[in-house]
This record gives structure tokens, C-alpha cells and sequence, in this order.
């Protein structure tokens, strides 16, 4: 871009997103496209921005509510959690988002754990945290986006606080350590962990925005993901916006026919969006496609889960356009290993590391494996993204960390040319007959064939071949799940695959688990087969 992002030291995300975009003379410029889920369009500019965080900004400030205290927002994909989001940023507090479909007990592990000082919520979902309240000793006030006037002393109305609260707001000077964004990771067993980041990831992020996704100043970005993930905050709101990029907010779910829509109408020119949602596209009936253009489209991007290689394939037989795959995690905090444009694309593949990225495939024991081994994936630590502690569990933290590598718990292996190829996370590969077998690879090739719509496939404990692979199918809508249908999978694998990936059960399931981003649960889908406790499932869908 033709500015400098940090400027007098100040790493403020806040300040970032808003006040230098209108410093740099982008005040009127459209920051937000707002679509509800009728398509009911408004505008916000980065000068619109500014003002309703500052505002927010001030009425923490009037409220006692002090830099590192911590406050959640608790809604839907609104406008008012983007500006919750960007004004407690600018008072320095730890701000964290949560998904609306949250349960008591999940609301209780995030708000416990965190000692959460304040939430940002409306009236239906305020019951929730009302049941519980008292087993939050440290929360003491309560804000309602949806409510005229104040309930309480300390249930609070959002328009009168606003109103009231002046649109200027000086951003302390913020040093690149100030702790900023906490996100929840939903573990497989135990409780969740929160990671907490600091207010230098916007190098990264904003770095990535540019050079991985491309973004420049006349793009119209839009990421499909919700606040409550860490692409929905670090490609939803801080990356583009630190580049004052604008960006497309659909507050709706999927609905194939209002995205296509949305993509040619307003033209969209980058697209960040989940495998999931672009499976569910290619199964949509191709009519949908007829007469779409989507000339202005440069790129699709996809992130969440690894994207299938016959995903690739339809959208160019179908979209004429490539995907490009993008790895990261919520401890990441932004981008590390993705397909990109001027990169070959190999369908299946994570893509390669970016620049000042060092990824490394490592044996149990800590040695560095050659080009074809299968083993963990680890980054050099020290990128500016890099989280900096689960909140209130620095041993779990610390043991993430070894000889100056940070283990991400997936397994991959290299190929010759430095592309990464994800296997699945350390205790999804499954271990047979002395084999290492890809649930992923199994996934994808079940997919591969027309009848089934959706795959989860697991590792199960055997006498015979220490684990066994079990496969969970959806079938397609009008297709009979038959022992012909069952014998074509098996010799499909085989073929495809090997023997050794043959599923020793292949189960038909009318609904695969899915989290909000629509990633398979395949923890789910274990622990229902034998019979254990999934953990938590509080970001399932529903």
C-alpha cells in the first residue's frame, strides 16, 4: 500500500482499522457493505467506523472498564459487534467474540475462565448469561443491543449508551505485546482453551491480506466467515481494514441464491469462503449457474478445513476460476501456508510457506524429517501473529513449544518442491495394519463419487489391525444406500487410494457433525461410535 501501517509506534488495531484509514484520506470512503439476510443493503464509511468506535470506545470508559479488563461480545453477525470489537480494542482491553448458538455451559467455561468484566449482547440471547449469573462473580455489566433503555443498574441499553457517548476518542500510544483478540478453541476433551493474541498480529495479518489474498485499494472483499472464528476477525475485520480495503458483510446463513447474487450484483472482486459452503455449491443444481458472470471475480480463497482437490476442478469446469487454499489456525493467528496466485496449484495440497514462514516436518522426537515423510507440522516461533499464551494455562502453552518449534498438532508431509500436504490432526491419523492412512485423502475420494454428498471418515481401536477406518456418508437426496452402493466405495478406495484405506464400515448418517464453520467433527463422530463423551460441543451446528 502507499502508506506505512505502523506509524509513531502505534500498533493499535483499532486505531489501524478506522482513524489512519481516515488520516490517509479514505474518511469517505466505503469501508462496509451491510447486507441483512433479506439483502436489505447500508453503507458505512471508514469515517462511520471511526466515530461508533470511538463512541464505544468512550462508554467503556465511563464505565470504569480498564486496559487487559476483558469483554466478550455474545451476538449474531451484526454491525454493532464489529463496532464493540474495534472500540474495546482501542481502550486496550482483551476483547473476545462468542457464537450465538452458545449454550450455558459453554457460555459459563469462556465467561468463568476469562473473568469476563462485560458483555455485548441482545435481549433473546441475555437469558442465557442471566441463568448463570451468578457463577460470573467478576461480571458486572451487561450491555443489550436491542433495548430502548436500561433494564437495570447493570443490564444496560446499547442506544442509550451511544447516544450519549462523544464520537472523539484518544488511542493510547500501543506497544506491538499489548494483549488484544481471545479466542475459545473448542478442544477434543477438557475444557477450552483460550488464546490470547497481541495487537503486533496486525503486521501479519494485514501482510497476508495483501500479498496471500491479494487485496488492494479498489477490491471489494468479502469473507464469509462469522466474528466468532479467527478468520472472521483477522480476514473479516483487521486485515482488509488495515489496508482500507472495502469489505461485504452478508449477515445471513448460506443460501445459494442470495451469495451468487451478492457476488455478481455488488461484484466482488476477492472471495475468502470455506470449504463446506463451496461443497455445498458444486451439489447445487447447475441451473443456479446459467447466465452467472463473475468476470469481475479475480480470486477465491478457501480456509477452515483442507480443500478437497475435485472442489478445484468444479469451480473451473463451472466458475472458470481457480481456489486457492490458505492454512492457519486460531494460535496462528494469520496465514502461514496457502495457495496463491503466481504459485502452480496442486489440487490437495496446503500450498507452500510464505515468505519468513519456516514450517518444518518433525518426528515424535524432535528431528526434522527429509521431503516424502509423514510426521508433525511445526513453525519456527517468532512470526508477528504468533499467540502468546492460553489464558490462565501456561503449562498447556509451554508444551506447544520445543526447541524453538511450535508443534500445531496437525500431521503432513513435504514434497520435493515445498508443497505441504495436511494428513489430519495428530490424533485423527489413523494407524492400520502398521499404515498411516489419511482421513483426509479417504474424505476427499469418497467425494469423488457422485453419490455421496458429504464423508467423515475415523480411526477405531482393533485387536486384528490396531485401528480400523470407519467410514460416515451422506447419501445424496433420491439414492438408496445399498450393499452394490457399499461394494462400489470399497473398490473405489482401493482403486483410488489402496487397499489398506479400504473402510472395514461404511455407515450412512442422514447428518454429518459439523462445527459453525463447517468443518466434519470427526472427534464427534468417534466418540458416538464408541459410545464416549464428545467434550465440547458447543460450536456444532445446529
Amino acid at each position: 500500500m502507499s502508506y506505512e501501517l505502523i506509524q509513531n509506534n502505534q500498533y493499535n488495531i483499532g486505531h489501524i482499522c478506522t482513524k489512519q484509514q481516515c488520516e490517509a484520506g479514505r474518511g469517505k470512503k466505503t469501508a462496509m457493505r451491510w447486507f441483512s439476510p433479506r439483502l436489505e443493503r447500508s453503507d458505512y464509511t471508514f469515517s462511520d467506523l471511526e466515530g461508533s468506535s470511538n463512541r464505544f470506545a468512550n462508554l467503556l470508559k465511563g464505565l470504569g472498564i480498564a486496559k487487559g479488563e476483558v469483554l466478550f461480545t455474545f451476538l449474531p453477525k451484526s454491525t454493532e459487534q464489529i463496532v464493540a470489537f474495534l472500540g474495546s480494542l482501542k481502550v486496550e482491553c482483551i476483547t473476545g467474540t462468542l457464537f450465538s448458538n452458545f449454550g450455558e455451559d459453554s457460555l459459563l467455561d469462556r465467561l468463568g475462565d476469562s473473568a469476563a468484566r462485560l458483555v455485548v449482547t441482545r435481549k433473546s440471547l441475555y437469558r442465557k448469561i442471566e441463568r448463570i449469573r451468578d457463577q460470573l462473580p467478576a461480571l458486572r455489566t451487561i450491555i443489550l443491543t436491542d433495548v430502548a433503555a436500561d433494564l437495570s443498574a447493570d443490564v444496560l441499553s446499547w442506544p442509550h449508551l451511544m447516544a450519549d457517548a462523544s464520537e472523539t476518542f484518544a488511542v493510547p500510544v500501543t506497544t506491538a505485546d499489548t494483549p488484544s483478540v481471545l479466542h475459545y478453541t473448542s478442544g477434543s476433551t477438557g475444557k477450552p482453551k483460550g488464546v490470547l493474541h497481541r495487537h503486533g498480529s496486525v503486521l501479519q495479518q494485514s501482510h497476508t491480506a495483501s500479498e496471500v489474498l491479494g487485496l488492494g485499494e479498489d477490491d471489494l472483499f468479502w469473507c464469509t466467515a462469522d466474528q466468532g472464528w479467527v478468520t472472521g476477525t483477522s480476514y473479516g475485520i483487521i486485515g482488509p481494514w488495515s489496508l482500507g480495503v472495502t469489505q461485504l458483510h452478508y449477515s445471513g446463513g448460506y443460501d445459494a441464491g442470495h451469495w451468487l447474487d451478492l457476488l455478481q450484483r455488488e461484484r466482488v472482486t476477492v472471495w475468502y469462503t470455506a470449504p463446506t459452503a463451496l461443497r455445498m455449491l458444486m451439489r447445487e443444481e447447475q441451473e443456479l449457474y446459467q447466465g452467472l458472470d463473475l468476470n469481475h471475480l479475480k480470486q477465491i480463497f478457501s480456509v477452515g478445513e483442507p480443500l478437497n482437490p475435485e472442489v478445484i476442478i468444479w469451480s473451473r469446469s463451472c466458475l472458470d476460476k481457480e481456489i486457492y487454499d490458505t492454512w492457519f489456525q486460531t494460535e496462528t493467528g494469520a496465514i502461514m501456508i496457502a495457495n496463491r496466485p503466481g504459485v502452480p496449484i496442486r489440487p490437495g495440497s496446503m500450498g507452500t510457506a510464505l515468505p519468513g514462514i519456516e514450517p518444518g516436518i518433525l518426528a515424535d522426537d524432535g528431528t526434522e524429517l527429509p521431503a516424502g515423510s509423514q510426521g508433525n507440522l511445526c513453525l519456527k516461533a517468532g512470526w508477528d501473529s504468533m499467540f502468546i499464551t492460553y489464558l490462565n494455562n501456561d503449562s498447556a502453552y509451554r508444551s506447544k513449544f520445543r526447541d524453538g518449534w511450535y508443534y500445531t498438532g496437525d500431521m503432513a508431509w513435504q514434497d520435493r518442491d515445498g508443497y505441504y500436504w495436511f494428513l489430519g490432526r495428530s490424533d485423527d491419523v489413523i494407524n492400520t495394519s502398521g499404515h498411516l492412512v489419511s482421513p483426509f485423502e479417504v474424505e476427499s475420494a469418497l467425494l469423488e463419487l457422485p453419490e455421496i454428498a458429504e464423508s467423515g471418515v475415523i480411526g477405531v481401536p482393533d485387536e486384528l489391525l490396531f485401528e480400523k477406518v470407519i467410514a460416515f456418508v451422506h447419501i445424496d437426496a433420491g439414492i438408496e444406500f445399498t450393499a452394490e452402493l457399499e461394494l462400489k466405495i470399497r473398490l473405489h478406495i482401493a482403486n483410488r487410494l489402496s487397499s489398506v484405506a479400504i473402510p472395514q464400515e461404511v455407515l450412512q448418517l442422514e447428518r454429518l457433525p459439523k462445527n459453525k464453520s463447517g468443518k466434519i467433527m470427526r472427534r464427534v463422530l468417534k466418540a458416538r461410535y464408541l459410545g464416549l463423551d464428545a467434550g465440547d460441543i458447543s460450536t456444532l451446528e445446529e
